[in-house]
Order: C-alpha cells, then sequence, then structure tokens
C-alpha cells in the first residue's frame, strides 16, 4: 500500500519539506499575482522557504514571511487568489514546523479548485493533488 501524504511528511526531512512547499505554493501562486500583482508578500514567503532550507536565513525571518503572506490572503477577496496566498504562508512556515508542508498541498488543491469551472473543479484538485505528490516522490528520491 502507498504511503500516504501525512506519513510521507513525517518521514521527510524538514528542508527537503521547505523546498517541496515552496513548489507546491509556487505551482498555484498565478492565482493570487494575476489577481493581486503589486503585492509581493507570497512570493516572498515562497522565496523565504527555500532561503531557510539553503541555510540564508533563519526561522524567525521565515515566520515574519509566512505571517505576511498570510496577511494577503486575509486581504484578498477572491477565492483562489487568497488559497494561494495562504499556501505560500505555509511554505514559509515549513521552517518553523515540518507538518506545515501540508499547508501548500491543502492549499494548493484549494486554489486549483476555486479557480476551476464548477463541472471542473474537482478534476483540477486532484491533478493539482497529483502533481504534488509526484514533486515530492521525486525530491525524496523514490519512484
Amino acid at each position: 500500500m502507498r504511503e500516504s501524504l501525512e506519513a510521507m511528511v513525517k518521514s521527510t526531512d524538514q528542508r527537503t519539506l521547505a523546498l517541496w512547499a515552496a513548489e507546491c505554493a509556487e505551482h498555484v501562486l498565478s492565482y493570487f499575482e494575476e489577481r493581486y500583482p503589486d503585492d509581493p508578500r507570497p512570493r516572498a514567503a515562497i522565496e523565504a522557504s527555500r532561503a531557510w532550507a539553503r541555510g540564508e536565513i533563519r526561522v524567525g525571518q521565515a515566520r515574519t514571511a509566512a505571517l505576511c503572506a498570510h496577511a494577503a490572503a486575509r486581504e484578498a477577496i477572491d477565492g483562489a487568489a487568497r488559497q494561494a496566498a495562504r499556501a505560500a504562508g505555509h511554505a514559509a512556515a515549513t521552517a518553523h514546523v515540518g507538518r506545515h508542508a501540508l499547508g501548500p498541498a491543502l492549499y494548493g488543491a484549494r486554489a486549483a479548485f476555486c479557480a476551476a469551472h464548477y463541472t471542473e473543479a474537482e478534476a483540477a484538485s486532484a491533478t493539482e493533488h497529483a502533481w504534488q505528490l509526484k514533486r515530492l516522490l521525486e525530491l525524496r528520491g523514490t519512484p
């Protein structure tokens, strides 16, 4: 039986999770940036996640970026944009607690769902989730 996503997250090192979380958030970031092109907070949070994984910033700096992305999410009116900003916030928060990496996966799938036509929303969410799982397996070096 295949390992569940939650179990995979538990058994993956935190730096790999931060990189994966950043990729998941970036995969849906266009939903935010198309609606709010002048708001850099979610992109900055994604970059903070990567910077922490590379050892370039401390957890506190990543946490600040996460809080800023969550503020952007609260201010967003568009549902897909809001979910994408939440994904970015959780990507940065992964530096603090590895289980936050589940956030970009969850909110990324929700962003895809919100952005799709209602007749295609379930399929869009499932496609996003399949991409996320495939990417995590690749980063972990497992087939």
